[in-house]
């Protein structure tokens, strides 16, 4: 599994010791300095099933600064997917992600259903 995070976000670190606790292996990647690229974003996004929004840390700084409250309605997936790869931090962390399964964000529930 691929487990993109921040090193300071408490919510990746819950994430992380969820997976720890239980002996789920994963590789540990940090969001700001290796971002998904676009082709991957896209695939993701397309296999998900989930609206684009659900992608993007929408309690972000840089979310704000872009003003993208506005303007994600209106927005291609192709779009979408490039300002996320161009911008780690404009993505919901943690993002974990293997052979089809994709979280983000971190809820209990959903991590036991899918990687447990």
């Amino acid at each position: 599994m691929q487990f993109y995070c921040h090193p300071t976000c408490t919510t990746c670190k819950k994430a992380q010791k969820w997976l720890d606790d239980h002996s789920v292996s994963y590789e540990w990647i940090n969001l700001k300095e290796t971002t998904p690229n676009k082709q991957q974003l896209i695939e993701l996004m397309e296999q998900s099933d989930r609206p684009i929004k659900q992608f993007f840390n929408t309690s972000g700084q840089v979310y704000r600064q872009l003003q993208l409250k506005d303007k994600l309605d209106e927005m291609t997936t192709e779009e979408a997917a490039q300002l996320l790869s161009e911008n780690g931090m404009l993505i919901k962390r943690p993002l974990a992600i293997d052979q089809g399964h994709v979280t983000i964000g971190f809820k209990e529930p959903e991590y036991e259903e899918t990687w447990a």
